[in-house]
């Protein structure tokens, strides 16, 4: 599986196929990374979430991870213009579940548009893998395609999946077929989902849980709230 190929053109692809969409989702909880001083993006891509998260919170460091090495270099390019200082962010070409960040290292982990590359059984071994990076208290931040629960939205949610999926698996060699719910895995190694905002008739979620935190903790499950 590689993005290589999608690297000179995935900024413009997003913005004409899904315009501000997909960073509103990305930065829909960013304030709850207030105080997280090592942050880990898997998946980084081109960077987008990188550069804002940066400006906001100035004195946080980022570890990014990304099995293309194109996309990598791109996010490393665009962060250095955008003036994130060399010591503030890290780029590393890996693919999870491979690569093993340092045990409990973070504060928070952040997986954009990341999680539904993967099959049911690697799936299982990259959160596995992140969540052992993420610290006691730790944020994840999560955004994703997902499928509503019933009704003309999930219809019409189903058919865009099935037409990314089958889009990506020949452009980039995907090995999932689907989405897979990520939702017991987190669950599974302790964290609490605190807040999902939906857009797009259920189409995108935006996602924040931290670990050992109290569910339904003040952020509410709002539809079309980003």
């Amino acid at each position: 599986m590689s993005f290589d190929v999608l690297a000179p053109h995935y900024t413009w692809l997003e913005a004409v196929l899904a315009g501000r969409r997909l960073q509103r989702a990305r930065t829909a909880w960013l304030e709850q990374l207030t105080g997280c001083g090592e942050i880990l993006i898997a998946g980084v891509g081109h960077g987008h979430f990188l550069r804002r998260c940066a400006r906001r919170f100035p004195q946080a460091r980022f570890t990014s991870v990304d099995a293309s090495a194109a996309m990598l270099a791109r996010a490393e390019i665009h962060a250095r213009r955008a003036g994130i200082e060399p010591g503030r962010a890290r780029f590393i070409h890996a693919t999870l579940p491979d690569w093993r960040p340092e045990r409990r290292a973070f504060d928070a982990v952040v997986t954009h548009f990341f999680l539904d590359c993967f099959p049911p059984d690697e799936l299982a071994d990259v959160v596995e893998a992140l969540a052992a990076g993420a610290g006691g208290a730790a944020v994840w931040l999560l955004s994703d395609f997902a499928i509503p629960a019933r009704g003309i939205a999930r219809q019409r949610a189903r058919a865009i999946h099935a037409l990314m999926y089958g889009c990506f698996r020949r452009v980039t060699k995907l090995r999932a077929h689907r989405l897979t719910e990520p939702d017991p895995l987190l669950a599974g190694h302790g964290f609490t989902l605190l807040g999902r905002r939906t857009s797009e008739w259920g189409l995108l979620r935006a996602d924040c849980w931290v670990r050992g935190g109290p569910a339904g903790f003040g952020f509410g499950m709002n539809p079309n709230a980003f």
